[in-house]
């Protein structure tokens, strides 16, 4: 049976969010970085650090990577010492708690469809936060989800972010050389997402199959095995966008 897709995000929030994820990737994948050209109103930090703290705790144990990333927001949204004061005590309280409290994010659900900027903004800041050890397990995806979900947004959205994640920050650490299946498996593959038009897929496809040619190969004067392998990965991208044309031309 074929996996019905989401329901399209309103107009607004749909525009917001691409331009978001476009400003996102222009950041290098850093939400610090974003929060300091693109700001967020003091209505969104409560929730935001609470929130921090909750998925910080989701293994059990906050990480260094999680209290520097932290501090990194503080930074960058030039939070006054009693402002980074309060920060901090959210993020305890949410480190603390178990569950997540029912009013908290009331005023992010409201303004979702009104202002959907800084709502979209800390979603981000949230998935973030869930993958600042690399690709998150399903504990921190789980409390993220809940907490974009708790603020007025779709499953759609974190999917969106960390499928962004995935094809420009975690691929860089992953050798993937299987045959694709699903058009997100070749999406990965070219280092692109599935919001993406497909003149940028068609770039990115021939900038890898660029980095494959025989002649470049030669040059690196690769070992055998390390040939074969790179000969594999063409293969890879080949196959990854031919999935991704028949796709679109279905469509």
């Amino acid at each position: 049976m074929t996996k019905a897709s989401p329901p399209p995000l309103p107009a607004r929030i749909e525009s917001a969010f691409t331009d978001l994820l476009r400003e996102l990737s222009s950041c290098g994948h850093q939400a610090s970085i974003l929060m300091e050209r693109a700001r967020l109103p003091g209505w969104c930090r409560k929730p935001l650090f609470f929130f921090l703290g909750y998925i910080a705790k989701a293994d059990g144990r906050v990480m260094e990577a999680d209290i520097r990333y932290a501090e990194s927001l503080m930074k960058a949204l030039k939070l006054s010492t009693r402002q980074r004061k309060k920060a901090i005590e959210q993020f305890q309280r949410g480190k603390d708690s178990d569950h997540l409290p029912l009013r908290l994010g009331m005023t992010l659900r409201l303004m979702t469809g009104l202002w959907p900027g800084p709502v979209l903004k800390t979603a981000i800041c949230l998935c973030h936060g869930a993958q600042v050890m690399g690709q998150p397990g399903k504990a921190r995806r789980y409390r993220c989800e809940d907490a974009v979900d708790r603020i007025g947004l779709p499953m759609t959205v974190s999917d969106d972010i960390f499928e962004s994640y995935a094809s420009k920050v975690w691929i860089r650490s992953t050798r993937n050389v299987n045959k694709p299946t699903t058009y997100e498996q070749a999406c990965l593959i070219l280092g692109v997402t599935r919001r993406d038009d497909m003149e940028t897929i068609k770039r990115a496809y021939r900038k890898k199959v660029s980095a494959c040619h025989p002649d470049k190969l030669a040059q690196q004067k690769l070992t055998p095995s390390e040939m074969a392998m790179a000969k594999d990965q063409l293969l890879s991208y080949q196959q990854a966008w031919e999935l991704i044309k028949k796709r679109n031309r279905a469509l």
